[in-house]
């Protein structure tokens, strides 16, 4: 089950991709990352810091982890 803060970023995540008007392939493809990375990342599961990191970078996204929030 996703925690809190994936599923806040998997909404993020979603809403900037869909509001670029992209599918996951074009995402995936412009992150350097494969599709089914982005549909984890979009379903709030764990996924790869680099890969998160990707990700948010293509959209314009900040990513900021803070203490509390890592395991």
């Amino acid at each position: 089950m996703p925690d809190r803060a994936m599923g806040r970023i998997a909404n993020r995540v979603r809403a900037a991709r869909t509001a670029r008007g992209w599918s996951q392939a074009e995402l995936a493809d412009a992150a350097g990352v494969s599709r089914p990375s982005v549909a984890r990342v979009e379903a709030g599961e764990d996924v790869n810091t680099g890969t998160l990191r990707s990700i948010c970078e293509v959209l314009g996204l900040e990513l900021n982890l803070m203490p509390s929030q890592l395991p």
